[in-house]
């Protein structure tokens, strides 16, 4: 008493022809970032102890200030401006929990422009851990 399912005739199989999708117009190549010219480089290690009398949601911000501030005096400009990594290195544990210490590696390029980097190896606060 076992039913075979009938089998359908190969005529009757049609092979369903798929459009292919148009293929996604290329995305403009991003133009090579300049190597920058590089007139001054210093290397400084940071205690931001004093940013954590700040009340706690406002501490990571005034780490960023404080930052800015101490390479503009340090470096004699006003234009100062943070790369990724500094950036996310400062605010990697959230608002209220900047690092206590960090290394920054500051250039300075011939136009005068400021950048800030993380410093290479650890900070000295991260060797004691």
């Amino acid at each position: 008493m076992e039913e075979k399912p009938e089998e359908i005739p190969e005529e009757s199989k049609k092979e369903i022809e798929v459009p292919e999708a148009p293929e996604a117009p290329a995305e403009p190549e991003e133009p090579e970032e300049e190597e920058l010219e590089i007139v001054e480089e210093k290397f400084y290690d940071l205690n931001l102890r004093r940013i954590w009398n700040a009340p706690r949601e406002k501490r990571t911000p005034r780490a960023v200030r404080f930052l800015r501030e101490f390479v503009a005096q340090r470096m004699k400009t006003t234009e100062v401006s943070l790369s990724e990594e500094t950036n996310s290195m400062l605010w990697q544990r959230g608002i209220s929990k900047p690092p206590r210490k960090i290394r920054i590696r500051v250039v300075k390029d011939k136009e005068g422009r400021v950048i800030v980097f993380p410093g290479e190896g650890k900070s000295r606060a991260s060797d004691s851990v």
